[in-house]
């Protein structure tokens, strides 16, 4: 198998897909797991992602890993923006991690 693309989705997206796939045939052990594990922990309506996604996409630091992740945990505090960005190159200022967490509050 070749690939010729990779992108980060979010777990929405990975619900939906799994959700459709679903009606179509049964699912493989894996994919059920996944798929039961989403339905419990991915809670926010679809709309109220892309929403989320739109205000995330105008701080230009940014990257789509990066808005996936945001999206996918929901952080509560500075600290858990602080815990997504460890390991990343990106700086952000405390105006963009506060940025971050009013468009996710006001979105949830």
């Amino acid at each position: 198998m070749e690939v010729n693309d990779e992108k980060a989705i979010s777990w929405i997206e990975v619900k939906k897909i799994l959700m459709k796939k679903e009606k179509e045939k049964e699912l493989g052990y894996e994919q059920k797991n996944a798929l039961e594990h989403l339905r419990k922990f991915c809670k926010i309506p679809e709309s109220k992602a892309e929403k989320i996604v739109e205000e995330l996409k105008k701080i230009e630091k940014l990257k789509d890993k990066h808005i996936v992740n945001i999206l996918n945990f929901l952080p509560e505090n500075l600290d858990d923006v602080r815990i997504l960005f460890a390991n990343e190159r990106v700086v952000l200022t405390d105006e963009d991690k506060k940025k971050i967490l009013k468009t996710v509050k006001d979105n949830r």
